[in-house]
């Protein structure tokens, strides 16, 4: 790994990501056979969350318990990130007590004043803008599934959020093909599109999601109102409609095409329980393998 930190992965190289990828896939086999790990023995890392969470608490705290360290959840009430001490005092005094700094935060610039300010690595849990370690998740998925990455097409059906964006940037660096189906005015970010298109990815932006969804090997969605959106929640749902991942926008996906979606889900809304449940589903494999990446990160950065 070249990088002390996860933040983005437009910043890693092809390279670091491949590491990611081969080291989270041998931790999880010999997991699986029972070896036991203590390469983070003895070390801690500081858990800050801004917002609640299923798989990000439970894969990284018990991803640092496996790796034979131990992790400290701070949650919203506990630190009150920026509002009782400023962000780079934050960071200064966590790195006097911890190893490494997992953040879940709702503004992307803390993240980054995090990474500026911290002297142990800090890894981007998700922000507003972007969501690494999904998508290291996921790409270790589509490598399981299909056995390699560069060359397939990766349909994201839904709102230019910061799954899309940080599917954006992991397509462009292992040589996948991009296409997102989104309402007009819902497209994302145009500096990561034009950083992605120059660095030489394929991103297609569409408006039609059954001219999107044709010959994909990959249908990925998400909610389209991201935790902290509520207020939008009636507003995109009706600018979403027709724009649900089911059997029928399935059938024009190639034949082995996987169903992807990092949860949690509002199944009748941007995914139909049935295409959830279907055979190429792999939802509940990219939640495992959340735990699986995420601990080839700890080791990689921590060690």
């Amino acid at each position: 790994m070249h990088q002390k930190h996860i933040v983005s992965l437009s910043l890693l190289s092809t390279e670091d990501i491949r590491e990611i990828l081969e080291t989270a896939a041998n931790l999880k086999l010999e997991l699986r056979a029972g070896v036991k790990h203590d390469m983070l023995a003895g070390k801690a890392l500081a858990m800050i969350f801004q917002k609640p969470s299923l798989r990000t608490r439970v894969s990284f705290e018990n991803g640092m318990s496996q790796l034979g360290g131990h992790a400290i959840y701070l949650g919203p009430d506990d630190i009150k990130l920026a509002k009782r001490e400023t962000t780079e005092d934050i960071a200064i005094v966590l790195s006097g007590y911890v190893d490494g700094i997992m953040a879940r935060v709702f503004e992307h610039q803390t993240i980054v004043d995090l990474a500026k300010y911290a002297s142990v690595p800090v890894i981007n849990g998700l922000s507003d803008l972007l969501h690494p370690c999904q998508i290291l998740g996921d790409m270790l998925t589509i490598m399981e599934k299909k056995g390699e990455l560069s060359g397939l097409t990766l349909t994201f059906i839904g709102d230019g959020n910061n799954v899309a964006h940080s599917l954006i940037n992991g397509c462009t660096k292992m040589g996948m093909g991009f296409r997102i189906a989104c309402p007009k005015g819902y497209e994302p970010d145009q500096e990561i599109v034009e950083a992605a298109r120059k660095a030489g990815g394929s991103v297609e932006i569409l408006h039609d999601p059954k001219e999107a969804a044709r010959g994909a090997d990959i249908l990925y969605t998400d909610v389209w109102a991201s935790m902290g959106q509520e207020a939008q929640a009636a507003e995109k749902k009706h600018a979403f409609n027709g724009f649900t991942v089911d059997e029928a926008l399935l059938a024009l996906a190639d034949s082995e095409a996987l169903v992807m979606h990092c949860l949690p889900a509002h199944y009748g809304e941007e995914i139909t329980y049935e295409a959830s449940r279907s055979r190429g589903s792999a939802i509940f494999d990219q939640a495992e393998n959340r735990m699986h990446a995420q601990k080839s990160v700890l080791v990689l950065l921590m060690t």
